[in-house]
């Protein structure tokens, strides 16, 4: 394999109701990563989809006194259709409940795990959350209440699969620690190692058909149960690469990738690092190699949720989009939300956002630089060497693509943009310090000092791609990339005014 391969997924979020700002939070994110792979020439696979088959999912539709099948599809077309306001660069999109890809991979997962003599079935009596869509032992309720919702979850007792996730807990650990499998950040790689420590318990993982209301994948030889909707959920990952047939796609892009990265919310971390890492080991797949976790969004201090539930209302995506535009939401999530800790969303910290980097940084570099070579030679710059005067900004321009890569491997998307808006404001003091303005139009230095300001802001524009590609996309526009440019015009105009 000459060419590196980087296998980047997202969640697949319930369809329970429609998307909202954390969901986009998490696209964003690892659409980044995809573009920044890209552009650095690796080969990326991006997938994202839905999980249909919770039967939160269908509680939701019935509540809503809605036909469960077109209630759920509806909502994961939403899901599907945030590609187009995010600019996502999505290579697949799975659904769990009517791709034919996922119950026949999911069968077959089931099936190595069996054979690995990893399930035994016995009767149950626990409290379950179906916000979670899990069981909670009583040490971690808070007050007899879901910590994630706030709800007293359900006593259940039914009889089901277990698995011997118990097994793995030795071989789970020992990835982790050795760095074959990185979790980051640092903070959620401990709490994982914490409940390794603890050691990890059989789960459930499976229930009765009768609760599930005819929705989810039969139990491979049991018809009278349906596999937990989270081990069908996780094996999303390898069944859209054609995991039942060992296809071409799964060879490739998770037997034989360079990396195998999950972008995926705190709350959902244990599921990935421990129950997914034991499917694998069990059906004796290859781990993923990276889990990036962020943390959740808030409003006014509450998590935004699609329900609304305890006052907190959804921030709507694409309406954010149609009000600000696609550069503005995209730069604040990837600029504006912290790596580690809640971040709380105000229409007022996106508009600052970006006016203060986008509009009067980068935005404004480019804009006095172009208007000065437009003016003073016709938007034709000689092809000169860099200035020799600027020493310390070459060391910032040749420097910044690693700053980034480097931010980026350990999912620092704040430091990653940080390190943009420091190189463009090196430029602009070098300007002001230059100040070609004020020399003759014989003066050798002004081209010198103008190429070397143009050479700088098209290396800000590229490396800006992966952030906001229409922004980026129309600067390079402006910049060319030879000696003529385009006029100056403002790529990221400021808004009128700031919003609540």
């Amino acid at each position: 394999m000459n060419q590196p391969r980087i296998y980047l997924t997202t969640s697949i979020p319930y369809v329970n109701a429609r998307p909202h700002l954390g969901h986009a939070l998490e696209f964003v994110q690892a659409d980044v990563l995809a573009r920044h792979h890209r552009a650095r020439g690796r080969a990326v696979r991006l997938l994202s989809g839905t999980d249909d088959n919770a039967l939160k999912n269908v509680a939701a539709a019935r509540a809503a006194g809605a036909d469960p099948a077109a209630f759920i599809a509806g909502n994961a077309a939403a899901f599907r259709d945030l590609a187009a306001p995010l600019g996502l660069s999505l290579d697949d999109f799975i659904r769990t409940s009517s791709d034919p890809r996922h119950r026949a991979g999911v069968e077959r997962l089931w099936q190595r795990c069996a054979a690995a003599g990893d399930f035994t079935r016995r009767r149950y009596r626990g409290r379950y959350c179906t916000g979670c869509e899990q069981f909670y032992p009583e040490a971690e309720l808070v007050d007899g209440r879901c910590p994630e919702h706030g709800t007293e979850p359900e006593q259940i007792e039914e009889e089901n699969w277990f698995f011997a996730l118990s097994r793995y807990t030795d071989r789970i650990a020992a990835a982790i620690r050795s760095g074959e499998l990185v979790i980051q950040p640092e903070q959620r790689r401990n709490e994982i190692l914490g409940l390794l420590a603890a050691g990890l318990p059989d789960i459930s993982v499976s229930r009765p058909a009768e609760r599930a209301a005819g929705w989810g994948i039969g139990v491979p030889g049991d018809p009278g149960q349906v596999v937990y909707v989270w081990w069908d959920a996780l094996a999303n990952y390898v069944t859209a690469l054609g995991y039942a047939e060992d296809g071409s796609d799964f060879r490739d892009w998770w037997l034989d990738s360079t990396a195998r990265v999950h972008v995926v919310g705190k709350g959902i971390l244990r599921f990935h690092a421990l129950t997914w890492l034991g499917q694998l080991l069990s059906a004796g797949l290859p781990l993923p190699t990276a889990i990036f976790v962020h943390d959740y969004l808030t409003t006014d201090g509450a998590k935004i949720a699609k329900s609304g539930a305890g006052g907190t209302a959804p921030v709507d995506p694409v309406a954010l989009v149609h009000t600000y535009g696609q550069d503005a939401v995209r730069w604040w999530l990837a600029a504006g939300v912290t790596r580690v800790g809640d971040t709380d969303y105000t229409d007022r910290a996106l508009v600052e956002r970006h006016d203060a980097d986008l509009a009067n940084g980068l935005g404004n570099l480019v804009n006095r630089t172009l208007t000065l070579i437009t003016k003073r030679r016709g938007g034709v710059l000689p092809d000169l060497a860099p200035d020799p005067d600027a020493a310390e900004l070459h060391r910032d321009l040749a420097t910044l693509p690693g700053r980034i890569d480097q931010a980026l491997a350990r999912f620092d998307l704040r430091a990653a943009t940080a390190a943009l808006v420091r190189t463009a404001g090196s430029i602009n003091r070098y300007l002001q310090t230059a100040q070609p303005w004020r020399l003759r139009g014989d003066d050798p230095r002004f081209d010198r000092i103008l190429a070397t300001a143009l050479a700088g802001c098209r290396l800000l524009a590229a490396e800006l791609g992966p952030f906001v590609p229409a922004g980026a996309e129309r600067l390079r526009d402006q910049l060319g990339s030879g000696p003529r440019v385009g006029a100056a015009a403002p790529v990221f105009p400021q808004f009128a005014s700031a919003a609540r």
